[in-house]
Order: structure tokens, then sequence, then C-alpha cells
């Protein structure tokens, strides 16, 4: 059985020597130099659906390399995700170096998603990385610094310079409970999101740190949020959202959504990035009703001031690992869904 370092090795050693494990011929378009909207991807599972046996197939039926596939779409960036000491491998740092090596590549943008967990954040669980359990606030907040610093001078050292570092994933209530739960002492959720955000700056001064909520619809839990920060003197420089509406509701979560959007660069005079949207992938004509409306719209916010969107593991072919809102079937072939890329 194929292991994670020898997977991983095996792929650095091929986008070194520019190599591509399947077979393809994408005609890979350019990024118009004047359009710095990004849309994009989370492919942070993709290697570990390679490992098993996945397969990505074009228009024509056949098997090609699944982030050129995506690039050939229309997305010229990604997200990827990182934790600390995951059981199993996928998504550590020398699983996020190859990732990043193969989109760096091929001339994408990329967006560094620190989760400070060993396996999934998000607002029902921020768990602490199994070595960080038992220290202190202050050693916590040097952990994350350090972790930072660590996988982001990887990346250095490589090349690949990211546009875009996440300090924590759907932190809507902090990260790294107890101690960082914001409803329970803001002012420490305040101290560990700085404490990423200068590794990050201490690295790549240029790169953009996003603080990252979920139910970007909930005008409420992001005044709360980034009102609870800013008296605290949390930093951001970008406002991130997930959006995952279902067929019935997408348009009135879309208006919502921008809503919350004007409201986030008025109060706190913030870009916005969407980090996150889906919908199931047997829904893909409201899949791509709701992905056009939704970049129409951020592109109508004056001065730019959403950055993008990223579609989250569209490559997830219908149920794998249990996720459903991808964007490719059961087939290996993408849904209408992402046609909104094109646009």
């Amino acid at each position: 059985m194929i292991t994670i370092k020898i997977y991983t090795r095996l792929l650095l050693v091929l986008a070194v020597l520019g190599l591509g494990s399947c077979k393809e011929n994408e005609n890979i378009p350019e990024v118009k130099a004047d359009d710095s909207f990004a849309k994009g991807a989370d492919i942070s599972w993709i290697t570990e659906m390679e490992a098993a046996g996945v397969n990505f197939y074009n228009n024509g039926g056949v098997s090609v390399d699944g982030i050129k596939l995506l690039h050939s779409m229309g997305m010229d960036a990604v997200r990827l995700r990182v934790w600390v000491d995951p059981v199993n491998g996928w998504c550590n740092k020398q699983d996020l170096l190859v990732k990043a090596y193969r989109t760096h590549n091929l001339g994408m943008r990329i967006l560094i998603d620190f989760h400070y967990s060993d396996s999934w954040a998000d607002p029902g669980q921020q768990n602490k990385p199994r070595t960080w359990e038992g220290l202190s606030l202050d050693a916590l907040k040097q952990a994350v610094a350090d972790h930072t610093i660590e996988v982001l001078s990887l990346l250095k050292s490589n090349g690949i310079t990211p546009e875009w570092v996440q300090v924590g994933n759907e932190t809507g209530n902090g990260m790294l409970w107890d101690e960082g739960k914001a409803s329970e002492n803001m002012a420490n959720y305040a101290l560990l999101n700085n404490a990423g955000y200068d590794a990050v700056k201490s690295v790549f001064s240029d790169a953009k740190v996003i603080v990252h909520v979920h139910n970007g619809h909930d005008n409420g839990l992001f005044r709360w949020l980034f009102d609870g920060l800013k008296s605290n003197g949390g930093k951001w420089d970008v406002i991130g959202m997930s959006l995952y509406p279902d067929k019935d509701n997408w348009r009135e979560r879309n208006t919502q959504c921008l809503a919350n959007i004007q409201d986030m660069n008025t109060r706190y005079g913030s870009d916005v990035m969407i980090c996150e949207v889906g919908m199931s992938w047997d829904e893909e004509d409201a899949a791509e009703a709701f992905l056009t409306d939704l970049i129409a719209k951020c592109r109508t916010v004056s001065n730019e001031k959403v950055l993008g969107v990223f579609y989250w593991e569209p490559l997830a072919h219908a149920g794998w690992n249990g996720y459903t809102l991808g964007a490719f079937d059961d087939n290996g072939r993408a849904t209408k869904a992402l046609n909104a890329f094109f646009k």
C-alpha cells in the first residue's frame, strides 16, 4: 500500500521535473492582467484522492490532472488547508508543499488555510493539536507562531509565495478551544489570532491575512465577531466568508451575503474573500445559477473590495469521504456548476 510519504515524494519529484501523472492536453487559459478577482477552488483532498486511484475526466472522456482541469475551466487560484500533525499525514506540511508546488508551476495564485488543529476546525469544533494540549495561553501563542512560520518558511524556501493566508478556519467562535473560544474570552482569541497574523507577516510581509467566518449571510454573527476582535486589538486584512445555500434559498442567501459584504466594507474598511461555497453535486442547474449570481454580485461591489470566490473541494466525486457538495459527478466529470467560473 502506498504511503503518504512515498506518494508525496514521488509527486514532488514529478512536479520538479515538470511531468504530470495523468495523460492530458488541456489548454491552460491566461489570467487577464487587469482582472484581480480570484476564481478558485479548495483542492486539499486531491493528493489523497489520487493515491486512492480516483480519476478526473475532461469533456472528451480523457483522464487528466485534476488541478490542470480546473485551471482549464477558468480557475486561477487554489486554497490549501494545513493541519499540524494529522494521523494519516494528509494535509500536513509536506503534503501541502506537493500541492502548492504543482499549483505554483501552473502560475496559479495560492491561499493557505491554517486550521491550527490535527483535523477539521469549523464552527462545531476547534480542537487543539495533540501536542499543544495542556499548554498555557502564552505557550499556545508561541505554538501558533512557530507552526505558522515553519510551514510558510517551507513554502518560501521552495520559491512559493502565497497571496493570502487564513489564520484559523471558520473561527466564528474563535479557535483553539477552550482558551481561544471567543464567546468565553474574546481577548484570548484576539491574542491567538494576532500570534498567527504577526507570524504570517514575518515570513511574507505582503501576504493578506484572512479571518474566516462561516455563514456569510449572517450579518449579526460577523458584527459580533469582528467588533469583538477590533475592541481587543485583533488584526486582519481580509474578512473571509463561507456560503452554503441550497437550491431553494440561494437567491435569499446571496442577497443577504451581498448586504453583509457591503457592511463589512463600510464598518471595518475590510476587503472580503468568499473562501468557501458549495451546493449538492446533483443540483447542478441550481448550483450554476447560484454561483453565477454570487460572482456577479461580488463584482458589483465598488473599488474591487471583494477579492474572489473559492469553491470548496469541487473535485470531490459524489460521496467522496461522505461529502456531497462537490462539483464532479459519479463518473468523475465536472458538473454545470463550474460553468460559472468561465463567465
